[in-house]
């Protein structure tokens, strides 16, 4: 499964630090997380999009910079199908940012996107009236009942204004598909694992199974 990373403050950070622990977590992950990654972040024109075909350990970009929010996802891709970096998220509709992890089976929606991910992400926006944590609970509901078995469900949706709306549902290995959250210096961090310990700075808190929330 995939694994995706938030980072969020209302003071600028520097990416590169988030971006080399996301990196090392990918590279040391149980499972591989190496069919490409991308990650989206807010500078003062707005929404700026990376993606590479490549894994995220072995990407010399070297992105640098500062911003106050940050999306990240190294991709595994099921059954090691549809690699190709248009397949990469963060995807984004122009106003919003979605990154995904997670595997669901026998889905029965029908709806645009080129791969699962997609179509969850469009999917779950006909539930938004201008409450996206709303849409999240209505939309994730619907797609648990069209679906035959949720081995995970883990999303991250955010918009130019920087709000953040997660929602994280699992059914096995809570060791591995469940979200933590860390709080450093003003800066908030969501990510499907804790940074590995080499990072050395702060704890990290078990997001429950089930939450729907605001980051």
């Amino acid at each position: 499964m995939c694994r995706i990373l938030c980072v969020r403050s209302d003071e600028p950070f520097d990416m590169e630090l988030h971006l080399a622990a996301f990196a090392q977590l990918a590279r040391e992950s149980p499972e591989y997380q190496g069919d490409g990654w991308g990650c989206a972040w807010i500078d003062a024109d707005g929404w700026r999009v990376y993606r590479n075909i490549s894994p995220v350990w072995e990407d010399t970009a070297a992105l640098a910079g500062r911003t106050t929010l940050l999306l990240a996802h190294a991709r595994s891709a099921y059954r090691g199908e549809g690699i190709r970096v248009e397949n990469n998220m963060p995807f984004f509709d122009g106003e919003r940012a979605f990154i995904f992890n997670g595997e669901l089976h026998g889905v029965r929606i029908k709806e645009r996107g080129r791969i699962g991910a997609e179509k969850v992400f469009n999917f779950v926006k006909r539930f938004d009236d201008g409450d996206m944590g709303r849409a999240l609970e209505r939309g994730l509901d619907a797609i648990e009942k069209r679906t035959r078995y949720v081995r995970a469900m883990n999303l991250i949706v955010a918009d130019a204004s920087r709000r953040v709306h997660f929602a994280t549902r699992f059914s096995e290995d809570p060791d591995y598909f469940r979200m933590h959250a860390a709080r450093r210096d003003g800066v908030r961090i969501l990510c499907s694992a804790p940074y590995p310990a080499s990072d050395g700075r702060g704890a990290w808190t078990p997001v429950a199974n089930g939450a729907v929330g605001t980051f």
